[in-house]
């Protein structure tokens, strides 16, 4: 199954670390980041399961909730969890799905052929209250994740779900946006009233409207 961005997510019912879950029911009306890895016992994923650990009430802070996933089982994802938070001096407090059976890992496209059969691939998806998939990324097993940029895209994928802007290259949450091409610059200046600099007829710029 491929995944493109807008479609529902499949539901799936699988056993974690923190007992079985139900995907559906388990997110409920958050944002969902779920992050796959290919196996228990990784080096880099080790170091990115502690940063979640430690993120972890920010990405609450965005009404987001974190799920990991590996093909091991729930046993031997306890033995990696104390691993983490021995050498990352955390606490993982989030569920890793026990995925043996590769039937999460099939249901959303984590298996990738020419990069190994037998393994998932380390893919972060984010997925919206509506269970709408939102955003992917895909990185190959050398590169750790930056999980501060998925915080500063849910900021983005929210600002710009409630007002018709869209975020500009390296936007950080407070700076200026873009205001949607979709708007006449007059309608643009009385909807929003903090000011709109038109660098080109396309390219209008206003500060961030919920700041």
């Amino acid at each position: 199954m491929v995944l493109q961005l807008g479609d529902t997510v499949p539901n799936f019912t699988q056993q974690s670390s923190e007992g079985e879950i139900n995907f559906y029911d388990w997110a409920g009306d958050s944002w969902v980041v779920l992050f796959s890895h290919p196996a228990d016992y990784t080096p880099v994923c080790t170091t990115e399961l502690g940063e979640v650990a430690r993120l972890k009430s920010d990405f609450e802070q965005r009404n987001a909730k974190v799920i990991a996933l590996s093909v091991d089982n729930a046993d031997s994802h306890q033995g990696w969890i104390s691993d983490i938070n021995e050498t990352q001096k955390t606490n993982v407090n989030y569920p890793i799905i026990a995925d043996s059976d590769k039937k999460v890992s099939d249901l959303y496209g984590m298996i990738h052929p020419n990069s190994n059969d037998k393994v998932t691939v380390r893919t972060v998806f984010v997925i919206d209250p509506e269970k709408k998939l939102r955003l992917t990324i895909t990185y190959p097993p050398s590169t750790g994740r930056n999980f501060l940029e998925i915080l500063r895209t849910i900021d983005s994928l929210q600002l710009t779900d409630n007002y018709s802007v869209a975020t500009p290259v390296n936007w950080q949450e407070g700076e200026d946006v873009v205001v949607s091409p979709t708007i006449p610059t007059e309608e643009a200046k009385k909807k929003f009233p903090k000011g709109v600099t038109e660098v080109k007829p396309y390219l209008r710029m206003t500060p961030q409207p919920n700041k």
